[in-house]
């Protein structure tokens, strides 16, 4: 029996206003177990964009690394995403969370037209041009429009017209889809769930986890 898809985990620091949103991180490992895969995460070594009081939602002064916040919700186990060697997994997966467009790229700041920080561009297109099986999921797959946009990808961040308008313009074409599905393009080998674009609970975060897990499992295999 061939064995099943290994998961590579992208992180981008550690809560839902300055980091990888936890919800959507933890209901995606959690698929990713329980249907018998392994996963690593990973998640670049840089000093965070800003820090959040979330109780508040207040920028604070403090400087935090995005790896050693990351490193909260791996309960330590994980890497620089440098060390990343694409063609050692199957398929990567990128939660959501301001993190993916504050410190993955600058989208929050300057739109479409960001930047992306050159460690997640460089596993971005080596699992493009290898055809590994990529995820995202909530605001994250904005990031995956301003790398791989360019080669006509389908993907989704819920409904959000202003969003999409802005995902359309790297190229990439938009999918309204409901919370608990996920978006496959078959073709491009990416699927993403719109998670807390459109969630109201946890509840629905996992559904949507669920979906497109299964569907990269799929494609992957």
């Amino acid at each position: 029996m061939k064995e099943m898809p290994k998961f590579a985990v992208v992180l981008s620091g550690c809560g839902r206003a300055d980091g990888s949103e936890i919800h959507e991180a933890v209901t995606a490992l959690l698929a990713i177990d329980k249907h018998g895969c392994t996963y690593e995460c990973f998640a670049p070594d840089m000093e965070q964009s800003a820090v959040i009081n979330h109780l508040t939602s207040e920028k604070t002064e403090e400087r935090r690394n995005v790896l050693a916040e990351s490193a909260r919700i791996a309960r330590g186990d994980i890497k620089p995403l440098s060390e990343l060697r694409v063609e050692d997994y199957d398929c990567l997966l990128f939660p959501g969370g301001l993190g993916a467009v504050t410190n993955w790229c600058d989208f929050a700041k300057n739109g479409i037209n960001c930047n992306v920080e050159s460690s997640v561009s460089r596993v971005l297109e080596e699992a493009y041009r290898q055809k590994k099986v990529i995820g995202a999921m909530c605001i994250a797959p904005v990031t995956i429009a301003r790398v791989l946009g360019k080669y006509g990808i389908t993907i989704t961040i819920g409904k959000d017209k202003t969003v999409a308008e802005a995902i359309e313009k790297t190229g990439a074409k938009h999918q309204n889809t409901k919370v608990e599905d996920a978006c496959v393009d078959e073709e491009h080998r990416i699927v993403t769930t719109p998670a807390y674009m459109l969630a109201k609970s946890i509840k629905e975060v996992a559904k949507g986890a669920e979906s497109m897990v299964e569907a990269m499992i799929t494609l992957a295999r």
